[in-house]
């Protein structure tokens, strides 16, 4: 069996700009312990392994020191339909609680006699704490016996002790309207398993909603997407079990050049040992802060300098053009193909604190 390695700071200037020009990013050393928030992220990718060869895995991986563990998309194969009680998740729990790690184990779960597609999260003491069932199941999913069920919740998130973990399943990358309420819940690393790759489908939602995605597949593939949009690790697979391991740091934080330059121009002066501009991007007008030394947290000191993160400067700058309208624009026209208006609450928090919107137009024969 190959297991391949491949160790990536995300956190260096250079590698996020010739990633975002679409180039691979380059094998560099893992992220300097403690700077940040470093999480400790282990992608396996593979199909066909067996239960007690990717658990030796699991357990190798989590021996070496590890946050968040994640396996490809019903990785046990299609005949396999069992409970959270049954021995994929009984296994997995054991290695959770052993290592002190999440683990991300997709399984075909039995729901009372229905087969459902589920990401299923298991937390650092050996608890199912999440389970996601995939919204847009594919087509051959509905011809199996018993048929998958589609999702019947809104996009998953959960509160890990280092952010909030984000789930989608393969053929969900079709629909942007699951990456955007990822995005409006406030996820900050999403987890993506599948059977296929995804690639450049899936750096169009890193780019435009500025969370970190992480995908385990069937293909061999693993893929780190960072907050800018850059493809920041790019592992193959060529047979066997890939094993990719990342180091992100989840105090980086992205802002827009609007009416934050001068903010940091005063913070990076008055804490030049403190922090660094990780990442300069003038043509999207963004760019990226992180912490130069343990003990210190980019994003409160952006708050104490007044500095807007970019996802806030988007939902304040809509918020505020739709009020100068007199309605939301995504509510009365929609926001994806096939949808007229959503007329539902954007986000956990509910809708903006606008004026009240009017009715949706009924359309004209």
């Amino acid at each position: 069996m190959r297991i391949s390695r491949f160790f990536v700071n995300i956190g260096i200037a250079a590698l996020l700009l010739t990633a975002h020009a679409g180039a691979t990013a380059a094998q560099t050393p893992a992220s300097q312990p403690g700077l940040g928030k470093p999480v400790r992220v282990v992608s396996l990718s593979f199909k066909g392994a067996s239960l007690e060869a990717i658990a030796a895995i699991v357990d190798a991986e989590g021996a070496k020191g590890a946050d968040l563990i994640a396996l490809p998309e019903a990785w046990r194969g299609n005949d396999v339909v069992e409970t959270l009680s049954g021995p994929t998740i009984t296994t997995m729990s054991a290695l959770a609680k052993k290592h002190h790690c999440y683990v991300v184990c997709p399984i075909y779960r039995d729901d009372q006699g229905r087969r459902i597609n589920s990401s299923v999260l298991i937390d650092r003491a050996g608890k199912v704490v999440s389970v996601y069932d995939k919204i847009y199941p594919y087509w051959n999913e509905f011809d199996m016996t018993p048929p998958a069920l589609p999702g019947q919740e809104d996009a998953g998130v959960y509160d890990a002790d280092f952010g909030r973990i984000g789930f989608a399943t393969c053929f969900d990358a079709k629909f942007p309207e699951v990456f955007q309420r990822l995005r409006d819940r406030g996820a900050e690393l999403v987890v993506w398993p599948s059977a296929y790759s995804g690639f450049t489908e899936l750096q169009a939602f890193a780019l435009l909603h500025h969370y970190y995605i992480v995908t385990s597949t069937l293909t061999g593939d693993s893929i780190l997407y960072d907050i800018t949009g850059a493809i920041a690790s790019d592992e193959r697979g060529t047979g066997g079990v890939t094993v990719a391991r990342f180091t992100l740091d989840m105090d980086r934080t992205i802002y827009h050049y609007n009416f934050n330059l001068d903010k940091r121009a005063r913070l990076l002066a008055e804490h030049a040992d403190d922090v660094t501009l990780d990442a300069d991007m003038p043509r999207e007008e963004w760019f990226v802060l992180k912490a130069r030394r343990p003990g210190v947290s980019v994003r409160d000191l952006g708050r104490e300098y007044g500095l807007e993160e970019l996802r806030s400067y988007q939902d304040r700058s809509r918020t505020g053009v739709d009020a100068h309208r007199g309605f939301s624009f995504t509510d009365r026209f929609g926001g994806y193909p096939g949808q007229k208006g959503r007329g539902t609450a954007r986000g956990p928090e509910g809708p903006p604190p606008h004026a009240q919107r009017p009715p949706l137009e009924t359309p004209k024969p």
